[in-house]
């Protein structure tokens, strides 16, 4: 795992009086990184992350009809929270530059699928959609949930905790233990997701670049859908939604989680 994070802002950016800058340029690694032209306040950076993580938590522990409407507040909220405090989409790693750096962790998550899939069905808890057409009705919108997911996780999260906390690799650790904390109850998602939230973050301090993180994050979330048992996984919900699970065919439930896996 990449572990060389000497400069993760543009030169002479200061977060908490403290400067970031380094020797070497970050540049040198990614192009998507940009100085910054609007100043921060750090005080409504924990106003932000106070508000959005605890309208996450409502969202996932309560119940029905007003978990709907707390949906769309939440997302609101997110939506006008980084539109307020946007640059540009290659601050949020949406771009090409830092892809092949980091295209590594796709093909790990596709090893590590293989030989959870192999794993699984040597034990018989192997379960999958069928036909291909169900393949796609059934994990195309999780896809697309997981590129969500990281741009939530390292464009808002971890880029407001790099603000807060001098220490690049403490600032990753924090964003990836309140993505873990939002999957309790589950006994699988939670402890995955401590590890995948802290190596994603820590990917992307390297390469800035959210797109190979979205596709390993489908690829692991998937595998882990078709190879751990429903009984234990509860249809891979958290929160209220895990407690008050009923047995179902196998689907990925978008309607119970907010940055979840």
């Amino acid at each position: 795992m990449p572990s060389r994070f000497t400069n993760v802002f543009p030169r002479g950016f200061q977060s908490g009086g403290h400067d970031l800058s380094a020797s070497e340029e970050p540049s040198a690694h990614c192009g998507c990184v940009e100085q910054s032209s609007k100043p921060r306040n750090i005080t409504w950076d924990v106003i932000e992350l106070f508000i959005g993580y605890a309208l996450i938590l409502a969202a996932i522990w309560t119940p029905r009809p007003l978990q709907y409407w707390l949906y769309f507040v939440t997302l609101s909220w997110f939506i006008t929270s980084i539109a307020l405090s946007f640059e540009s989409w290659k601050a949020l790693g949406c771009c090409l530059a830092g892809f092949w750096r980091s295209s590594w962790i796709v093909a790990l998550s596709f090893f590590l699928a293989a030989m959870a899939i192999w794993v699984a069905a040597t034990l018989h808890t192997l379960h999958h959609p069928g036909a291909p057409s169900r393949w796609v009705i059934t994990f195309g919108g999780y896809a697309i949930w997981a590129l969500f997911q990281q741009l939530l996780l390292q464009g808002y999260f971890l880029a407001r905790a790099l603000r807060l906390i001098p220490n690049p690799n403490v600032a990753a650790l924090l964003a990836a233990s309140v993505f873990a904390l939002a999957h309790l109850p589950n006994p699988v998602l939670t402890p995955l997701t401590l590890v995948w939230g802290l190596t994603a973050c820590l990917v992307f301090l390297r390469s800035r670049n959210v797109y190979p993180l979205a596709i390993a994050h489908a690829v692991f979330g998937i595998c882990v859908a078709i190879t751990v048992p429903a009984s234990i996984l509860h249809n891979m919900r958290v929160g209220l939604g895990y407690l008050d699970y009923e047995p179902a065919s196998i689907r990925l439930s978008q309607s119970h989680q907010l940055f979840v896996k």
